[in-house]
């Protein structure tokens, strides 16, 4: 029980016992009102729709007010930017255990995993005890719910929900089957374009371009329909400190807002929990939330 309480002690006078008894009624009342949890939610929306994009390998300075990524910056401008936002670790999968599950999960290089090699909590597996409704979108991956390590410019390594026995393998779904019809989307979705498309094989401008063109409408959509867009990288270039760029757009961001606050994909994990009520997975469990960009 959050709030505040008078310790228990023997009174000696009536009076101290009634002062006693009224404070521990305040503080009965206080905890009442709700735990720290509960006001750290309070302080996030909640979108009907949170999609979350993940590039690759480039520094923040690589992208934001970079020529070659304009859709990205145009985002940047009727959204929110984090400025300063960071990676756990190097080279790339570890991040993405990280930014999905609060933990690495031991995973210390880019080899293919075991599926369903552990069965710790994550973000999807909260959405769904929640409720809510959990799915990702995996560009190039041969066939829904295939578990293979590589195939063209398809690589397990960036799609961690492989990696968790208590995610359906079925809800890795390919690119193509992301809806047009964006009000079926699942309340909270990731998308992993491949290697070329997610700027690690191809330059920013691919990237950037790529964004534009297949979750444009999305973003437009998303502005008025009370949805969030999320753009991130899964780590730097090795050259900038492992600060990377971090853009959200949507309906419930303020536009032209920033941060500059220190953050790392804990705090985006803890927000995007607490945006929809559901426990907190490894080191979110200690990370704060997002704030100071959230339209009223």
């Amino acid at each position: 029980m959050s709030g505040w309480s008078i310790p228990r002690r023997r009174t000696r006078t009536a009076l101290f016992s009634a002062v006693g008894l009224v404070a521990a009624s305040v503080g009965l009342w206080a905890g009442l009102g709700g735990t720290s949890s509960a006001h750290a939610a309070a302080s996030v929306p909640t979108p009907d729709h949170t999609v979350v994009v993940v590039f690759e390998n480039h520094a923040y300075n690589q992208v934001i007010g970079s020529s070659s990524a304009p859709y990205i910056n145009s985002l940047k401008s009727g959204g929110a930017n984090l400025s300063q936002t960071f990676a756990e670790t190097h080279p790339s999968q570890p991040n993405y255990y990280a930014m999905f599950s609060g933990s690495t999960q031991g995973i210390t290089d880019d080899s293919c995993v075991t599926p369903g090699f552990s069965s710790a909590p994550n973000l999807a597996s909260e959405v769904m005890a929640a409720g809510k409704t959990w799915a990702s979108y995996n560009e190039s991956l041969p066939s829904q719910g295939s578990t293979v390590c590589t195939s063209g410019k398809y690589a397990q390594k960036h799609n961690p929900w492989f990696g968790f026995s208590n995610v359906p393998t079925s809800s890795a779904k390919t690119f193509t089957q992301f809806p047009t019809d964006y009000s079926t989307l699942p309340t909270v979705s990731y998308v992993t374009p491949n290697l070329c498309s997610d700027m690690h094989d191809c330059s920013v401008s691919t990237g950037d371009t790529w964004l534009k063109k297949n979750l444009g409408a999305y973003a437009t959509w998303a502005k008025t329909h009370n949805s969030l867009l999320v753009v991130t990288f899964d780590e730097d270039n090795r050259l900038a400190g492992n600060k990377i760029p971090t853009v959200l757009y949507g309906q419930p961001v303020t536009p032209g807002s920033s941060s500059s606050a220190t953050y790392n994909h804990y705090n985006i994990l803890r927000t995007i929990e607490d945006m929809y009520g559901t426990t907190h997975a490894g080191q979110a469990a200690n990370a704060s939330d997002i704030t100071g960009i959230w339209a009223s």
